[in-house]
Order: structure tokens, then sequence, then C-alpha cells
């Protein structure tokens, strides 16, 4: 059986259609209300081409694999080696500036969702304030990967006494899991990710995650999420910078797509690069929290990504602005890196502490 996302035809709701129009075709999983569709799984391949026909369905989209973005293993180190009265500054946090803006905003009361694999709820170092598992209905988003709770410690680990501390230590954290314990799920559950956002009004989302192919169905969310007023922050990717490598759905033009920087200044070897690049963050060797109230460090374009969310936060905090005025205020503050092309850093590396003040 292949799964597939049948997109209604505008004449269409779901409320309409009746369980035998599609039964014949295969098994119904879920409902996808944002862009009027279904999720299905097809028993015969050659059923799709009859089910295409059908004058209820507009299209029928691949459910295809989505997957987080993050480069190597991580290095972890346990919660009992580190000494609780020592936190850390990473030094992401410190090079955009981010501590410099605290006294401005700390991004408190801004709702912010993790859609990844999840996020640990009983780590002593995040304030997760609730969540949704698409993966599987019913259960907790518990992270059992481990790259969700990093993102979000870099987002908004808390300011206090333990491990590290994140670009917006007051922002409201909201996991919403999508990907599975491998770090690997379906798009249709990242679009039921999209709508619970839109559901429980998030204010910011963090996509650390994509696909190199562009799929209509993907595209339709993004675009409710926009409209929604809800920003979207994505990474650029990992496939390295040799022509136009960004993934989707960093590369639609609703979305911020971010690059990675090395701690000298220097674009990560890894980093995906184009002209749909908006901004660039720290994402090589970034320490966080990790799964089972410890902490780690990773590398990838996922980790970059939070530092840009994280500011978006910081702003949001002290001034309403919509996904496109955010975009453009973030890309007028940034500082230009020189030796990196518009490719690499598009308008520079975030700068929170410009950010909050220039507003």
């Amino acid at each position: 059986m292949v799964r597939k996302i049948i997109v209604l035809n505008p004449d269409y709701n779901l409320d309409q259609l009746t369980l035998s129009q599609v039964l014949p075709w295969g098994v119904i999983i879920k409902s996808l209300p944002i862009i009027n569709a279904l999720v299905v799984k097809v028993r015969k391949k050659a059923a799709l081409t009859a089910l295409a026909n059908e004058p209820w369905v507009q299209r029928v989209d691949d459910d295809c694999r989505i997957t987080a973005v993050s480069e190597g293993e991580p290095a972890a180190e346990r919660e009992s080696e580190l000494n609780p009265q020592a936190q850390a500054l990473p030094w992401g946090i410190k090079r955009i500036k981010a501590n410099l803006a605290w006294p401005l905003s700390a991004g408190a009361k801004v709702k912010v969702a993790i859609v990844d694999t999840g996020i640990d709820r009983k780590h002593k170092d995040l304030k997760v304030v609730g969540g949704v598992n698409t993966v599987n209905h019913g259960k907790t988003f518990h992270d059992d990967n481990g790259h969700g709770t990093h993102v979000a410690g870099i987002v908004a680990a808390l300011n206090n006494s333990l491990g590290v501390v994140g670009v917006a230590p007051k922002a409201l954290l909201y996991g919403v899991k999508v990907l599975n314990k491998y770090g690997s799920g379906y798009l249709s559950d990242v679009i039921e990710g999209l709508q619970w956002c839109i559901n429980h009004k998030m204010r910011v989302i963090n996509m650390s995650l994509g696909t190199p192919f562009d799929y209509p169905s993907f595209y339709a969310a993004i675009v409710k999420v926009a409209q929604a007023g809800i920003t979207m922050v994505a990474a650029a990717g990992n496939s390295g910078c040799s022509g136009d490598t960004v993934i989707y759905p960093a590369k639609y033009p609703q979305v911020i797509a971010v690059t990675a920087i090395a701690q000298n200044d220097s674009f990560a070897y890894f980093s995906s690069c184009g002209p749909s690049v908006d901004l660039t963050a720290p994402g090589v060797n970034i320490y966080s929290t990790y799964k089972g109230n410890s902490y780690a460090y990773m590398s990838g374009t996922s980790m970059a990504t939070p530092h840009v969310t994280g500011t978006c936060a910081l702003v949001l905090a002290r001034k309403s602005l919509n996904p496109t005025q955010m975009i453009t205020h973030l890309k007028k503050q940034a500082e230009l890196l020189p030796g990196l092309n518009s490719d690499q850093q598009g308008a520079g590396l975030v700068n929170a502490l410009a950010a909050v003040k220039n507003l």
C-alpha cells in the first residue's frame, strides 16, 4: 500500500465526503482541514489513476518523508557531570548578542512551536507549556530522539543556574511532535502539526526539518500558516553549498531560510545555500539541552534556525509584526559578514540586539 494526500476539489469539503467514496480506493488515516485533504493508504497503485479522475479530487500528492536537519551524531554530556551553579552562555547566543537584548526583551509570553521530534517535558532547564503528537495520536509529545529538545533549548532554555540559556529564555515552548524517534516523519504529520499551530495561536514556528522536493500540499499549508499571521523559520539544509541546495519549507518565500556559520564566522562546510537564503546563524558545535534531562553539542542548520526563531520571540514580545514585516525587519538589522556571499548568508548574521533595539 502507498500513502497519499488526496486534496479535495474546492467544491467539496471533508464533511460532504462519505466514507464510501474513499474506502474502495484505500484506508483513511487522517484528515487535513488546513488544505481540505485526506491522507489515505491506497491498496493498489493502479487505483491511483482512477482516484485522480474522481470529481471530488483536485489532486493526489505523495505523502513524502520529512527529516530532521542535523549534522553527525550528538556529543552528549550527562547532567550529573555539570556544575549546576555554572550556567554556560553558549557561543551562539553571545555571537548574535541575544544576552545584550534581555534588558529590553526576553521573549516573555510569546508562544513558540518547535515542530520537530518533540521536547523533553521533564528537562529541568526547559519550561514546556504544551504540545501535540501527530505521529501517534493519543501519545505525548515526549522527545524520543533528542533533536527537538536540543532545538528547544537554543530557543528558550531558562535563565537559571543550570546548564545553558536560550535566545529567548522567557518564551513559551510548545512541542509539536511530527517526527519519530529516528528523526523522520510523513509530510501529512507535519501539515497536521501546522494546523495545530494555527488552532492554538502560535506566534513563531521553528522547523529544523525538510525535504529536497517541493510538494503542492506542503506549500498550501505554509501559505495558510502565513495568512494566520504566524512567523515561520526553517533550516536551509545540510547538503553543502554547490548550486542552489536549499530545502523545503525553507525555500518557500513565506519562510525565513537560515544557513549556518562556525565560531570563526566561516560558512559551515555542511550548510546548504542558494538565492532563497534570508539569514545565517551559529550552527557548529552548539551546546544545548538534550533528551533525558541532559545536554549535548550538535551541529547543523537545525541548530542555526532556532537562533533566528528565538530572535523573533524577542521582537514579538515588544512589537507585533506579521511574517512579511518580520522577515524585512530581521534582514534590515542583520550583520553582513565579510567573506560570505549572499547565497551563503542572505542579508547576514541575525542580530538579536539590533532587532529588539531598533523597533
